[in-house]
């Protein structure tokens, strides 16, 4: 194409094909959709399945791939992770991609990314770990040998819900400069933190020295024909869909032309924006526009007072340039780049900022952009062109007032289009600062950010001339032209300071009942966010002597800091087995996840990835958008009309007794009838060809509704309407309670309340279901109780339970959310396929999941505590009630586990404890890994350190002075065996230097008036059994074929917690074999009937049992054989065993002796087999000015017996304790105060990303404490470590205790769970929150409440 003055050639409208490359292997398609995605396309057309959908939104890296394209201006080739998810396919012309498929195989061979995750133990559920591979992987090709710097960039997209972190980092980090040390094990960077071996203990879970060689020469070439060809970058593009069209032109003029004609067709960079709003907003935008050719949109040039970036060039390109520059240019001039660079680094996850650009962002106009205030602060030139009457035309637009017009709208036109911005170099008297709070530091959206651009008088501290720019404070990004008119000609000081305070809070108010609710944290952030900025730039003046050193106090000087990640150091700490152990006895070895190979190559098969049937159907499922309404009408008849649409399913397609279900009550409907009862409620289903067909038809169900009040949300509400299920309260009482209050020497009163958690599995709820013969169907499903799923199939489909097989070969994760709840999914889709005869499918995208599924109960407990003036607790009164939903399900067992933990590792001998389980109109809440225990034991950590505060000791005796010995009784009447808490509570002191660090932090928060450091140690103890009887037990079935393989089956599914594996680890060591002559296929009904679901941390427990019981049937029938041939091999025992007419096949059974019995009946009768303990202690640093945290430290002692597999149980261990520090602290549910939830994917649901984890992660589990109470003297683990994740809540707490007495406050104050940076900020109450005034509740609406 050529240009000659202002003449051009139009773009052809000829449509071209595709052309990319995938795994090296080329891809035509001459009718690409602009609709359809890079991962649509990789699993749907290219059968690549291993690239997984985790949240369709770019906020999980489940997705991740790598994509390579040549830098025509360089040459070279560059290599990006990218989120396949967000990822046009259309975008991909000329690029080559990678996915997890194209770097190694199990077949052929690893690649030392996927080996050294996976021997490092980093994968457990898997379903993260190929966007985590990818991650790794583009990292190593664009850098060979990078830092821990780039380690920790490089996963900023991605999140793991299992592992922890800790053995990803562990297992990558030998490939950075810091730990790829010539001297391998024996480097000493290596060794262990300080903490003595003990002489019968081990720290090492993989031994280095396995790890393949990593050679970078010996990576797949980019394909010569893309590198050769520059016709790929420099011709037009056309793509027609069916609804919308794709246009890549080469030339600014063709943009322009383009644009004067579709003034509202999108232009698209890196789709991060647009991608979101088509998936979950379902925009339509007809009309795609891709600049990424045009080379005046691709420009990077210095000038003289600026730097030009064109407005397509990425993120990461700008952020490179800038550092390149940095380096080279004086110090004053790039004080405006420094600060865009910081800010950068916490902009999205590297996947999005490797595509997205800054003009898209400037364009989107978010009002909580990062990068929107910075420029606006620094008043940031940019260059819009259009076409007007054939001719280019060009003019300048500054970023500053009145550039944002209204919610997502400026002053540029639409039929302009903006092609360059100027990054001003600053001046010598001239400051620039910017900070950002969010709810997680790392990918995040901001709560509020702000920029503050000052100049001074030449060499003084007198303000000539400020800008500042807020986000998060208004529709758009707002500047504060009246404070700044207050600071001109002021000297920069602390009246400055006051007098700017006050005018902030003037200036920028916000209304009681503001999108994004926390009102008066946003304000009070506006204020401390610009006195965190005065300070910063007071410390520039100083270092330039323009103002006296000690002008800034030393110990407010940390105020103006942020965090930031340390590199992570750890040691995990078990019991060395012995040495006459047989070397192929596996029991107590550090054995690697039976699939983690698998796993990390993307080969292992979840049920999305199973290949699709040829005459497969798919479907949607229609939701309530009211959370309590009568159903006045369905109307279907708009969706049937649509081409592609089968059939609609609804109430009207069962009879009543066929749509009531439930996990234990039938209290709930397959399809909503009458009545909805939350917003997610499902009300019918359309089943189409394809997932967009079936989601778009779904969208055209109307229904009316006739709402109906009230609306019960809260907990405090349930409480105000008495909503609670039939036949609470429940009551637990022991000893004399009344009489026990009146003789104690204190009597005190007090409440704590903890909210819900998002059990964020990465892979949703997903079920095949395929008819079988006439009058039989098998299921596909991703759940934990497979024997639920096929009785409740039964039940809908009116067929006995033989006729219906529910198989799971691996989930994505599940951690109780697919315990119960997966059947509001599999109902329907088997109803569907059994109704149609032909297989359906159905994969729940993440807000879908989110809405209707459930979530941990969140709890309010009030209790009354007696005890004497030591510290020894005589009497609790406590009332506890649960949050369940609209439906029972399991919560009447969630509420028992809590009554009965609520006292932790402390004995009150009188204690009453009442319970409610309360009905609210949100979606059921369900199962999740604690199952109420860590509710309880909240109450427990409240209570003794209340008791400390009050009789004023140091809570760690009042603990000790209280916890339970062995041969105690708990209040529901068992006896404690082999009580180890306090070995736990002495190893873990010791471990962690307790009284050391308590005294070092006293001695930080004396010398920091805006940073605070607490610590705090917790004990757990847990009880192990399921709460229903029946369910404790369960069966195995083993297979042993003519060859001396075997193959076992038994009732546990793998959820990624490595019960598979450990299953394998007890079969070899009863059978004598090698682990490697065993295999498990999957978990299904037809190979083990009525199996208990997977849950209660007792997996290992009853299956290892029955897996040795069968393994005992047929050690008994091959004794005679192998003590007549003691020398023959197994294979050769099993030969003759056939020939002999053995049976070769047992199944085992075993059911948990005394617990659930009647004690009338059983003396030994228990509510619990056992107990498992552990104690944990967290160090934690807060921001007092922002609510923001680090976790410096942790180290956890747990007792869980003989470990059977010590690498899985520390991964158990740490998994459970990030998990538990995201519900303490972090992870926080929002919903409208009628019942919709907002969090419904990770951009508002925020779960503990890489950077979240302890910057010392140390793991010990207890040695010499066997259990003879289950499989091989070893103890449950799944769940118990969980609530040491409250440590960091506490140690919080401790802190933020510190900043309040600093200024007089009661150290006596009330903080829920989630201490979520707006509650800890608020916390510390200082000069700025007291400028805050706070309307009286009830007097407005609030945009969110709280369950």
């Amino acid at each position: 194409m050529t240009t000659n003055g202002n003449s051009f050639i139009v773009p052809v409208e000829k449509e071209s094909p595709l052309i990319f490359f995938v795994n090296g292997k080329k891809v035509i398609d001459p009718t690409p959709d602009p609709e359809c995605t890079l991962l649509t396309y990789l699993r749907e057309k290219l059968r690549l399945c291993g690239t997984k959908l985790g949240c369709g939104e770019g906020g999980c890296g489940a997705c991740t791939v790598m994509l390579s394209r040549v830098d025509r201006a360089t040459n070279s080739v560059k290599h990006l992770a990218v989120n396949a998810c967000l990822m046009p396919v259309c975008a991909m012309h000329g690029c080559a991609v990678t996915t997890i498929e194209g770097i190694g195989s199990t077949r052929t061979r690893l690649h030392p990314v996927q080996e050294r995750l996976a021997k490092a133990h980093g994968s457990q559920c898997g379903f993260c770990t190929p966007g985590i591979v990818m991650s790794m992987y583009a990292l190593l090709r664009s850098m060979p040998l990078p830092s821990m710097k780039d380690l920790e960039v490089a996963f900023q997209g991605n999140l793991c819900r299992c592992t922890g972190y800790r053995p990803i980092l562990e297992g990558y980090k030998t490939f950075t400069k810091e730990f790829s040390c010539g001297m391998g094990e024996k480097c000493c960077k290596l060794q262990s933190n300080g903490n003595d071996v003990e002489k019968n203990g081990d720290d090492k879970l993989f031994e280095r020295s396995a790890f393949l060689p990593f050679d970078p020469s010996q990576e797949p070439i980019f394909p010569p024909e893309l590198h050769l060809n520059s016709q790929f970058d420099a011709e037009n593009l056309l793509f027609k869909g069916p609804r919308s069209t794709w246009y890549r032109p080469v030339e600014l003029s063709d943009l322009l032309k383009l644009k004067s004609e579709n003034p509202h067709g999108k232009i698209i960079v890196g789709n991060t924006e647009v991608g979101v709003e088509m998936k979950f907003k379902q925009f339509l935008y007809t009309v795609h526009i891709n600049p990424i050719k045009v080379p005046e949109l691709n420009e990077m040039q210095e000038l003289e007072d600026s730097i030009l970036f064109g407005s397509a060039v990425t993120l990461m390109d700008i952020e490179e340039y800038l550092r390149e520059r940095i380096a080279k240019l004086p110090e004053h001039e790039t004080r405006f780049f420094r600060c865009a660079v910081k800010m950068l680094h916490y902009f999205a996850g590297k996947q999005i900022r490797n595509v997205a650009s800054l003009g898209g962002n400037i364009m989107t106009g978010s009002p909580i952009s990062d990068m929107n205030p910075i420029l606006t602060a620094a008043c940031a030139k940019l260059k819009v062109c259009s076409l007007v009457e054939g001719r280019i035309e060009t003019r300048e637009v500054c970023m500053g007032p009145g550039f944002f017009t209204g919610y997502r709208k400026n002053t540029i036109q639409p039929h302009e289009v903006l092609v360059a911005i100027h990054f001003p170099k600053s001046k010598k008297d001239q400051h620039f600062v910017a900070f950002k709070q969010a709810r997680r530091r790392d990918d995040d959206i901001a709560i509020v950010n702000a920029a503050v651009n000052v100049t001074f008088e030449s060499n003084t501290n007198i303000v000539r001339q400020i800008y500042m720019a807020f986000g998060g404070m208004a529709p758009t990004t707002v500047m504060v032209p009246k404070t700044s008119q207050i600071m001109a000609k002021q000297k920069w000081n602390r009246v400055l300071v006051e007098r700017v305070s006050e005018s902030l809070c003037a200036e920028l108010p916000l209304a009681p009942t503001a999108p994004g609710g926390m009102i008066a944290y946003r304000r009070s952030l506006v204020v401390s966010l610009f006195f965190k900025a005065y300070l910063a730039i007071s410390q520039e003046l100083v270092k330039s002597n323009v103002i006296e050193e000690d002008a800034i106090p030393e110990r407010e000087q940390s105020g103006a800091a942020i965090f930031h990640t340390p590199i992570l150091k750890s040691a995990q700490l078990f019991e060395r087995v012995c040495v006459e152990q047989s070397t192929c006895d596996p029991i107590g070895r550090p054995k690697v996840h039976a699939s983690a190979f698998k796993q990390a190559t993307g080969e292992a098969i979840y049920c999305d990835d199973i290949p699709r049937h040829e005459n497969e159907l798919y479907l949607a499922l229609v939701l309530s958008t009211k959370a309590h309404a009568k159903i006045v009408s369905v109307d279907e008849s708009d969706a049937l009309k649509q081409a592609g649409v089968h059939a609609f399913f609804s109430s009207k397609d069962i009879t009543e007794y066929e749509n009531k279900v439930g996990s234990v009550f039938h209290d709930e409907e397959v399809f909503a009838s009458e009545r909805v009862y939350c917003q997610g409620q499902v009300i019918g289903a359309i089943v189409a060809d394809s997932q967009v067909l079936a989601q778009r038809a779904a969208r055209l169900v109307h229904i009316k509704y006739e709402e109906l009040t009230p609306v019960i949300i809260t907990i405090e509400q349930a409480i105000k309407h008495k909503s609670y299920f039939p036949n609470y309260p429940q009551y637990i009482v022991q000893g004399d309670v009344a009489t026990a209050f009146e003789e104690a020497d204190h009597v005190y009163e007090n409440s704590c309340r903890m909210g819900g958690q998002e059990h964020f599995y990465l892979e949703t709820n997903a079920c095949v279901a395929t008819p079988r013969d006439s009058d039989e169907i098998e299921l596909f499903c991703s759940t934990q109780n497979p024997t639920e799923v096929q009785k409740l199939v039964a039940h809908v489909l009116s067929v006995p339970c033989h006729r219906v097989v529910c198989r799971s070969k691996r989930l994505g994760g599940g951690f109780g959310g697919k315990e119960s709840r997966s059947i509001i999914l599999a109902l329907p889709v088997a109803l569907a396929s059994y109704r149609l005869r032909r297989p359906v499918r159905c994969m729940l995208d993440r807000d879908e999941d989110m809405m209707t599924t459930g979530t941990r109960h969140p709890f309010l407990f009030k209790y009354k505590v007696g005890f004497t003036k030591e510290g020894l607790i005589t009497a609790c009164d406590i009332e506890c009630y649960n949050n369940a939903g609209c439906s029972m399900d399991l919560s009447f067992s969630v509420l028992d586990r809590a009554m009965n933990h609520f006292e932790n590792c402390y004995r009150i001998p009188n204690v009453k404890v009442a319970g409610w389980v309360c009905r609210t109109n949100l979606p059921s809440n369900t199962a999740f890994r604690g199952f109420g225990g860590p509710q309880g034991m909240f109450a427990a950590e409240h209570i003794v350190r209340d008791v400390a505060r009050i009789v004023g000791k140091d809570y760690l005796d009042i603990m000790q002075m209280n916890f339970y010995k062995t041969g105690d009784y708990t209040h529901y009447n068992q006896k404690l065996e082999n009580f180890p808490i306090e070995k736990c509570f002495t190893d873990c002191l010791n471990q962690s230097e307790f009284h050391k660090k308590r005294l070092a932090i006293e001695e930080f928060n004396k010398k920091n008036r805006w940073r605070k450091r607490g610590i705090a140690l917790v004990p757990t103890k847990y009880g192990i059994a399921f709460g229903a009887m029946h369910l404790n037990q369960a069966g195995a079935l083993i297979n042993i074929y003519g060859d001396g393989s075997v193959l076992l089956s038994h009732g546990g599914v793998e959820i990624g917690q490595g019960l598979h594996t450990k299953m394998i680890q007890c079969c070899a060591r009863a059978l004598g074999i090698p682990t490697e002559l065993i295999h498990i296929a999957e978990t299904a009904t037809d190979k083990v009937p009525n199996t208990s679901p997977t849950a209660a941390s007792v997996g290992s427990d009853i299956n290892g049992m029955a897996v040795l019981d069968a393994c005992e049937k047929l050690n008994q029938r091959l004794k005679p054989i192998r003590e007549a041939n003691p020398k023959a091999t197994w294979q050769e025992c099993i030969s003759k065993a056939y020939f002999d007419r053995i049976s070769l096949s047992a199944s085992g059974f075993y059911k948990m002796p005394d617990v659930g019995d009647d004690p009338k009946t059983n003396p030994n009768a228990r509510t619990y087999n056992y107990f498992t303990n552990g104690v944990g202690v967290s160090v934690v640093e807060i921001d007092c000015l922002t609510g923001d945290h680090q976790v410096l430290s942790t180290d956890i002692v747990m007792d869980i017996g003989s470990s059977l597999n010590p690498a899985i149980d520390i991964g158990q261990i740490e998994g459970a304790f990030m998990q538990g520090y995201g519900l303490f602290v972090l992870e926080e549910l929002i919903y409208s105060p009628q019942g919709a939830l907002y969090s419904r994917g990770p951009g508002m649901y925020k779960l503990p990303g890489f950077a979240d984890i302890p910057g010392e992660f140390n793991v010990s589990l207890l040695t010499g404490a066997p259990n003879p109470r289950a499989v091989y003297s070893s103890k449950a683990v799944g769940e118990p470590p969980l609530f040491i994740g409250s440590t960091v809540f506490f140690a919080i707490k401790q802190a933020i205790a510190a900043a309040r007495a600093e200024r007089g406050l009661s150290i006596t104050f009330e903080l829920d769970a989630p201490a979520t940076a707006a509650r800890i900020r608020m916390a510390c109450q200082d000069e700025f929150t007291d400028l805050i005034e706070q309307p009286s509740p009830g007097t407005y609406t609030p945009w969110n409440v709280v369950p």
